[in-house]
């Protein structure tokens, strides 16, 4: 093992003699995040031998912290190069930027004929998607889906090119976020801001009128001008029928009242149809077995001084979802489209069905309610979860679907000449076909889509666009790199918003700020202790029922805790305490508790959030808890499904697992306990606390 083979280490400790690794004393203050490089690991040493590299910041600063984060995760963040900023058109304040007189010839415009608008969220810069909606002289209705064309500024192989497919993707932390395009593009030019000439690629469908059916849909390079620039919280108001916002919608501050009427009135009818056509098209992937599951979406507040003001989980609005059906239509049409004419090259997205075993928690969970989860199919998972609800309690549900989203394996792209057309089906979509189309800017895979429905519907495309369209194998290769760059942003960003749930309680006294303690929901029940959800932060962290010294916790008439001595006893769906003077109290799965919330600092390792009970009854507040906003209910379209047709289909789906089971039965060789079964006794123990002289 020599320094030249080994990949660059980031290491969360404080530097030690003992690991021969001894930077310059100028070089390495005290309590800094470094990253070191490891030389060489005698098989007679405990520790290896490596040489310092760099500093990336102060244990528990800010800036320290995220730089540790990006390296962890194999981020790069370097400034884009000159030759790649010399590749970039010029757009300046003086100088904006401004559609090519030849270019427009070449494209459809849609600036005159089409209401054009954007629905983002608030101060959001990057904007890849646009949407319309039009009634056609025969009564029917055209849907249409437009997005940024990117591909025209980004020439295949360019400089810039390469350097967006290396990073693969835009990275999204709490507080920031790093382009994969040069900003001139991403926040500019590609950017379908309102009231500026953009280029785009549109998907359009012509919609029965009353049905919403498709009767035919078209692609093209297209010219926009975006009429609004909305962020979801108004356009959910003007959906709502709320026009108290409107003074904040700028499109319409400058004009006279008649005409911002008229252009109001043509704007809530817009966003009204497009719910109602969003709407049909869910309730038809929901008859296929579209799964609706649930996250945690945290938003950070910062004040003036980039100081932590709150933690603020994302509220689930109509809009989104009918934003996000628009998109998922054109993406599925447009992955049809590419397969259709490129069977051997085309880039889908597949979203393989889960193990069955790893259903077990969720399952377990729910007949702690009484619930029935029955996970054969997508859409036997789903009308479970739709039943899972309790109406007394709507963080049930909420939890539930996020045990489900946690048992599924993740979506990746991939190039349809490595797998069998069998393959491709999306589960949790519930689409035959899927692709990513909408978002060039901050996505690599859609700028590579973009290419692909570019050549396969145009037919004035040069034969040398065609040409340099990736191979299977190097399209194979590519998706490879993407999935892996995907993984590393979501862990950074993962890793991110607790960093700021960290910081933000980091300083606080527990026992004097309110904002410590709130109301908390067991979801696992753990050998020592229990995990909880905590729905006003978005936390999700352990509660110990057993401390360091041996001591259980015992809850009080009035429903304080305090530590004695006892022991406890774990059921499958509930915990107890019981002291040695016989005093006992039971915490089972979904019940509502008191906790404070504390940080832990370390060393070694990032800072983590710490869970104590403070009492064995629901937190009792005064303000609107924002865990009791119910998430949005589907609209009855989606209920309107065939029965004799759905039980069919699971009859078939139940026959065949159960021939694989009883195939598996008789030809597999685990006779005892199985190494599945073993992993799960071990995750049993991940409660248990570990002091912190065993953490290095």
């Amino acid at each position: 093992m020599n320094g030249k083979e080994e990949p660059l280490l980031f290491v969360r400790m404080r530097l030690m003699k003992k690991h021969q690794v001894i930077p310059p004393v100028n070089l390495c203050p005290q309590d800094c995040r470094v990253i070191v490089r490891i030389d060489a690991w005698e098989s007679t040493s405990v520790y290896p031998n490596g040489h310092f590299v760099r500093v990336l910041g102060r244990i528990g600063d800010l800036e320290g912290e995220t730089a540790a984060i990006l390296v962890e995760n194999g981020i790069s963040v370097a400034p884009f190069s000159e030759v790649q900023m010399s590749e970039m058109p010029v757009s300046t304040l003086e100088n904006p930027w401004r559609v090519n007189p030849e270019e427009e010839l070449k494209r459809i415009d849609l600036r005159d004929t089409h209401l054009v608008f954007s629905i983002d969220p608030k101060g959001c810069e990057d904007v890849d998607d646009t949407l319309s909606v039009r009634a056609l002289a025969n009564g029917n209705l055209e849907l249409g889906v437009h997005i940024a064309d990117v591909t025209h500024f980004v020439p295949v192989n360019s400089y810039t090119d390469l350097e967006a497919r290396a990073r693969a993707t835009t990275y999204y932390l709490a507080d920031r976020r790093y382009d994969m395009l040069p900003s001139v593009l991403s926040a500019d030019i590609c950017s379908l801001l309102s009231g500026v000439d953009r280029y785009a690629v549109s998907v359009m469908w012509e919609l029965d009128k009353t049905s919403y059916e498709i009767q035919r849909v078209w692609y093209n390079r297209t010219i926009i001008r975006s009429a609004y620039k909305l962020h979801y919280e108004a356009a959910q108001a003007l959906l709502d029928g709320d026009l108290s916002g409107v003074d904040e919608i700028l499109e319409l501050k400058e004009l006279d009242e008649r005409t911002r009427q008229q252009k109001l009135n043509e704007l809530v009818w817009a966003i009204g149809k497009l719910t109602d056509i969003a709407r049909h098209v869910r309730a038809k992937r929901d008859s296929c077995g579209a799964l609706e599951l649930e996250g945690v979406e945290i938003r950070v507040l910062l004040d003036d001084k980039k100081n932590i003001h709150d933690l603020i989980p994302k509220q689930p609005l109509e809009v989104h979802e009918t934003v996000a059906e628009c998109m998922i239509l054109a993406n599925h049409w447009v992955a049809k489209k590419i397969w259709e004419k490129f069977p051997q090259q085309a880039m889908l997205r597949q979203h393989p069905p889960p193990r069955q075993e790893f259903f077990s928690e969720l399952r377990e969970c729910a007949s702690a309610k009484g619930f029935v989860i029955d996970t054969w199919s997508n859409k036997a998972l789903a009308d479970s979860l739709d039943r899972a609800n309790d109406p007394l309690d709507p963080i049930v549900n909420k939890l539930l679907r996020s045990m489900a989203t946690q048992a599924m394996s993740n979506a990746l792209y991939f190039s349809t000449g490595s797998c069998s057309e069998e393959e491709f089906h999306h589960y949790g979509l519930a689409l035959d076909k899927y692709t990513h189309f909408t978002s060039p800017i901050r996505r690599y895979a859609d700028i590579a889509v973009h290419r692909l429905i570019v050549a396969a519907t145009l037919k004035d495309t040069k034969e040398n666009i065609k040409d340099s369209l990736f191979s299977n194998k190097d399209l194979d290769e590519l998706c490879s790199h993407i999935n892996n760059r995907n993984r590393a942003a979501q862990r950074a960003q993962k890793q991110s918003t607790e960093l700021f749930q960290c910081m933000y309680f980091k300083d606080k006294v527990a026992e004097a700020d309110e904002r410590c303690v709130a109301d908390g929901v067991i979801y696992s029940i753990r050998t020592n202790g229990v995990l909880v959800f905590v729905p006003r932060y978005g936390i999700k962290a352990p509660a110990y029922l057993k401390n360091k010294e041996g001591l259980v916790i015992s809850c009080q008439s009035d429903g304080s805790c305090e530590w004695k001595p006892g022991f406890l006893q774990r059921f499958q769906n509930r915990i107890t305490s019981t002291t040695t003077a016989g005093e006992s109290v039971t915490l089972s799965l979904f019940e509502h508790i008191t906790v404070k919330i504390l940080g832990q600092s370390s060393r070694c390792h990032a800072d983590t959030l710490k869970l104590e009970i403070v009492s064995n009854t629901p937190y009792e507040t005064t303000d609107a808890d924002v865990s009791q906003n119910s998430h949005v209910m589907k609209s009855d379209l989606v209920k309107e499904v065939t029965k004799s047709a759905e039980e069919a289909q699971l009859a078939q789906e139940r026959a065949r697992a159960e021939i694989i089971q009883e195939e598996y039965q008789e030809y597999c060789q685990t006779k005892g306990t199985s190494l599945y079964q073993l992993l799960e006794e071990i995750r049993d123990l991940d409660l248990l606390d570990v002091s912190a002289g065993n953490r290095a």
